[in-house]
């Protein structure tokens, strides 16, 4: 009677440890699948539009993937790394320079890159029907303005984005260091929270250049309707040499393999998708692309010399 007393005593904690094991592991799925995802992104205007397209964008996603989804705007270039370091963001659509900081942190593995139309560096225009993996810098000033190069730039206030900005920051800085000047040094920097404010400082002479990227006029040519003509109150004064890669859409190093995969699909799928135009038009990305980390890597070199 002892020997199964004993035996039955075993048996039944036995399985009670199995069922608390099995309860644990079922606990532990069900979190990690009811967690938001949360998506952020660096918006490249700060008057609320991009804000209020965040909610169905979400909802696209969670259609898509079947789960929960949060998306939040990065009030900066740096914010979205150190959200993405810190493990509250799960997946950035992230600005070229921000992405090789938050890379070279272990924060961020790039699963595609974005796709972008092609300007006609002539007359600004987008050329229809084309698509390009990078894009270039370009300093701006008025149409009537005396600056002709570069080198007239100094002395000059220049109206920047952040210092994490490739185009609006990095890749003119560094060119012009290039070229002897030293914008932090020769002129003075202005630095504002989004392109369309760079440009109104520019038109309203407050500053007497400014770095964007190339097709900012025809960009946000709309939001200056009834005010100015960007063609013929601005110039190009300026492209950049070299070949910014275009965003990353990158995730947690440390996120499932599954989900990973899921995600790549849903990008890879939404420029053939009609109701993720709309989201995509958030940054005008046309399509996306695997992600090639070598032209990340080309980064580097701008980075540190903007940073001297």
């Amino acid at each position: 009677m002892k020997k199964i007393f004993v035996s039955a005593v075993l048996s039944l904690c036995m399985a009670l440890l199995g069922g608390c094991g099995a309860t644990g592991t079922k606990e532990t799925s069900s979190t990690s699948e009811d967690k938001p995802l949360v998506v952020q992104f660096v918006p490249t205007n700060n008057d609320g539009s991009m804000e209020a397209k965040t909610k169905p964008f979400a909802a696209y996603l969670e259609e898509k993937l079947g789960r929960k989804v949060e998306v939040t705007l990065a009030t900066d270039y740096s914010t979205i790394v150190e959200a993405m370091a810190s493990g509250k963001v799960d997946l950035g659509i992230m600005p070229p320079a921000a992405y090789v900081q938050a890379k070279n942190q272990g924060a961020a593995k790039a699963l595609l890159s974005s796709k972008l139309v092609d300007y006609d560096q002539e007359t600004e225009m987008p050329i229809e029907g084309s698509s390009t993996n990078s894009f270039k810098g370009e300093v701006i000033v008025r149409a009537d303005s005396n600056i002709q190069s570069l080198a007239d730039l100094k002395g000059k206030k220049i109206a920047t984005l952040s210092p994490n900005s490739a185009s609006g920051y990095i890749y003119p800085v560094a060119e012009m260091k290039d070229a002897g000047i030293n914008p932090t040094t020769d002129c003075t920097i202005v630095t504002v929270n989004d392109i369309p404010s760079e440009i109104t400082a520019v038109l309203n002479g407050q500053v007497d250049a400014a770095f964007v990227f190339e097709g900012a006029r025809y960009v946000f040519q709309k939001k200056f309707e009834g005010t100015n003509d960007l063609f013929k109150d601005l110039k190009v004064l300026y492209l950049t040499k070299g070949d910014i890669p275009n965003d990353a859409i990158a995730v947690l190093p440390t996120m499932d393999e599954k989900l990973q995969q899921q995600i790549k699909e849903v990008f890879l799928n939404m420029n053939q998708d009609e109701a993720a135009k709309d989201a995509m038009s958030l940054w005008n990305h046309t399509g996306y692309v695997e992600a090639d980390e070598k032209a990340y890597d080309t980064m580097s070199n701008y980075i540190e010399k903007a940073a001297q």
